[in-house]
């Protein structure tokens, strides 16, 4: 096969023929894992860029089910179902809906996102009060609570937009948290993830809005299941995770350093939230399963190989990483199609998706690399690239 690298040459590629012997368990026992899940859009809808969302409700909890039966949770509503970016709020809540009940059906483990996504930005920008941006974190939360399934409260455009100072975080997120049902999962989004969120916790300074951060968490360790951290900074996050209080977990969302976070060191480590395991689903599962046995290296031997197409998918604009995610569920399988909500199928180039295809096959994550190796053949052709 040719591939074109990054310079637009043509350069020969030969798949491999087998996908990798992986093997499936008992539930885990030393890390607590979700995969933050993709959303499949529904191919035959009459639709824009810009109008609400159709999903293929059929393939999305399809591809739930097979996150499940391989001992994973599942983060629902969240970046990786592009919230936010295609998938309005009615969307989300409809997800949240039917991934609840189908969790519930089959024993899977799930946890939903909770925002402010139903408060849109407008020509004059988020023309909110502080009161308005709690009622709707309300609103979601209720949704989720009455669903079943654990909240985890997201960051919120709005917050970010008319904050005035780490005081109001710590309102309306004290609020939040004294309400709650059940304890939460506190998520810290990066502004690589979504550039509107710079400056969250009140300040630019990370040391700041740590503290910030920190002080939300003492106030309420009761109503904190965990914190989930995606700013793409290990040492960061063990910094933060060891000074969280006792029974308050770290969850990693960095999926440029998830192996050694989640490996950890004598003073601790991180649990797992990462967009990245939604396709390396399977893989991921077989190395928590060895780190169950206590065997550091033999997970870590799994696991490393992966973090090249990892920072492949997620290099910058780093907010397009579904991109990848979702081109490599189409190659596996899990959906016949490479069509996003909100077009976002356009959002990396030809030669991306060559070396996303590549890596991804020399770790043998395809279940039938015939398949994959025809549908590359297919899209190489739509850019006019004969084979």
């Amino acid at each position: 096969m040719q591939l074109p690298d990054a310079e637009g040459v043509l350069r020969a590629y030969t798949p491999r023929t087998e996908p990798l012997a992986l093997t499936t368990g008992s539930p885990f026992t030393s890390r607590t894992v979700y995969s933050a899940a993709h959303v499949v859009a529904d191919p035959y809808a009459d639709t824009t860029p810009d109008s609400p969302a159709v999903v293929d409700w059929d393939a999305t909890l399809a591809f739930r089910r097979h996150l499940w039966s391989h001992g994973l949770g599942v983060a629902e509503a969240m970046d990786t179902a592009q919230r936010g970016m295609g998938l309005d709020w009615a969307g989300a809540a409809e997800l949240i809906r039917r991934s609840s009940a189908e969790a519930k059906a089959v024993g899977g483990l799930i946890a939903c996102g909770v925002g402010t996504d139903q408060l849109p930005v407008t020509e004059v920008g988020y023309p909110y009060s502080l009161d308005e941006v709690r009622a709707a974190y309300e609103e979601q939360l209720a949704l989720v609570e009455e669903s079943g399934s654990r909240a985890i409260l997201m960051a919120s455009r709005a917050l970010a937009a008319i904050a005035k100072g780490p005081e109001d975080y710590l309102e309306v997120y004290g609020h939040l948290l004294r309400q709650a049902a059940e304890p939460v999962v506190l998520h810290w989004l990066g502004p690589m993830f979504d550039p509107a969120l710079e400056g969250y916790w009140g300040s630019t300074d990370l040391d700041a809005a740590t503290s910030t951060f920190l002080e939300v968490i003492a106030a309420h360790p009761d109503k904190v299941d965990g914190i989930k951290v995606s700013l793409l900074d290990a040492r960061r996050e063990i910094d933060l995770r060891r000074k969280l209080p006792d029974g308050v977990r770290c969850y990693t969302g960095d999926d440029f350093n998830y192996p050694e976070l989640i490996a950890g060191d004598d003073q601790g480590f991180s649990h797992a939230l990462l967009g990245i395991f939604d396709p390396l689903g399977p893989l991921a599962a077989e190395a928590v399963r060895v780190l169950d046995t206590g065997n550091t290296g033999g997970f870590r031997e799994l696991l490393d190989p992966t973090v090249e197409l990892s920072r492949h998918l997620f290099q910058t604009p780093t907010r397009f990483y579904k991109t990848g995610v979702v081109f490599l569920a189409w190659l596996a399988g899990h959906q016949e199609h490479f069509t996003m909500v909100g077009g976002l199928q356009s959002s990396r180039s030809l030669p991306h998706f060559a070396r996303a295809y590549e890596l991804a096959d020399g770790l043998g994550l395809f279940p039938d690399p015939a398949l994959a190796e025809a549908r590359m053949k297919n899209l190489l052709s739509l850019y006019g690239v004969n084979q």
